[in-house]
């Protein structure tokens, strides 16, 4: 159901992001947090499970020299409050909600980055909303469309939290709520490889986060979207021919290749025309794992 903020899940704002300000703006059906800062061509920043906004604490700081970047949690997630939950939240309604945002802070063109999740709702904002977005970075992700055709024994184990979210509520959720610091817990090390590259206050706000209810139902109801409504919109776009009309960049984990398979470059070349992208070192969490690479990649892309 709707819900407020509240102490429990707090937006934590500048605390990770020296010289930012707090984001705090309705927009969409949603009261949108996270943070602000820098100047020069709007960027947004859009994390992904089971993170929220300071996900980009490592890369936002650099990008923000060039760029206001706009890094706000998705909708349901962290402290961004849902003012609605009928129709399920969907890519095509986040990425609705997310243009009313920019639109609301005066940006009506801007470019976009996407971890995970966000990725996701990124790329169906482009499709959706034709000449919105100059330029977007796909960071871990293929469309969902793509990725499930490509499931096999090795991704159903890696991602079994695909299909355990999805199914029908409330079961996932009681689930969860049996011990959500320790499933969230497993999730971060595993995608981490069992690195230590989350620093405990940053495993700590994710873990405040991942305690509230709500939150942990709306990213289930993430994952239920992705394997009805969000994949029935890739299989129409991919008969209808659709494809993003801006330069695409793909950055992906070296350790997640798959061989014998298409790359990732490869696989986003059947839905955009301009298309680059390599893998870099490290695991899934790309702007925690591997923040230096991920900028080496987006600056001179975000810049041209």
């Amino acid at each position: 159901m709707p819900r407020e903020p509240h102490a429990s899940v707090p937006s934590h704002g500048p605390a990770f992001f020296p010289g930012f300000r707090p984001l705090d703006v309705e927009a969409g059906g949603v009261r949108f947090r996270g943070v602000l800062g820098g100047s020069g061509p709007p960027l947004l920043l859009l994390h992904g499970y089971p993170e929220t906004h300071i996900a980009w604490r490592k890369v936002a700081p650099a990008l923000a020299h060039r760029h206001t970047v706009v890094a706000p949690d998705l909708p349901g997630y962290g402290a961004s409050v849902q003012r609605a939950t009928s129709p399920r939240w969907t890519k095509r309604r986040v990425a609705a909600a997310l243009v009313a945002l920019m639109r609301a802070l005066g940006h009506d063109r801007f470019a976009l980055v996407g971890h995970d999740r966000g990725a996701r709702a990124g790329y169906r904002l482009v499709l959706d909303h034709p000449c919105v977005v100059t330029r977007f970075a796909s960071l871990a992700v293929v469309p969902t469309l793509d990725a499930l055709a490509g499931v096999d024994h090795r991704f159903a184990a890696r991602n079994f939290h695909w299909f355990l979210f999805a199914q029908e509520a409330d079961l996932p959720e009681r689930l969860l709520a049996a011990d959500p610091d320790a499933f969230i817990d497993r999730a971060l090390d595993r995608m981490a490889g069992g690195r230590n590259i989350i620093e405990a206050d940053a495993r700590e706000a994710y873990r405040t986060a991942f305690r509230d209810p709500s939150v942990r139902h709306m990213i289930c109801e993430d994952y239920r979207a992705a394997l009805g409504e969000d994949l029935a919109l890739d299989v129409a776009d991919r008969a209808a021919g659709r494809r993003l009309s801006c330069p695409v960049l793909v950055l992906w984990p070296e350790a997640e290749a798959v061989p014998g398979r298409a790359s990732p470059v490869e696989i986003w070349r059947r839905w955009a025309g301009d298309v680059e992208g390599r893998g870099i070192r490290g695991g899934h969490l790309q702007p925690e794992d591997a923040a230096d690479e991920v900028l080496a990649q987006l600056s001179p892309f975000l810049s041209d």
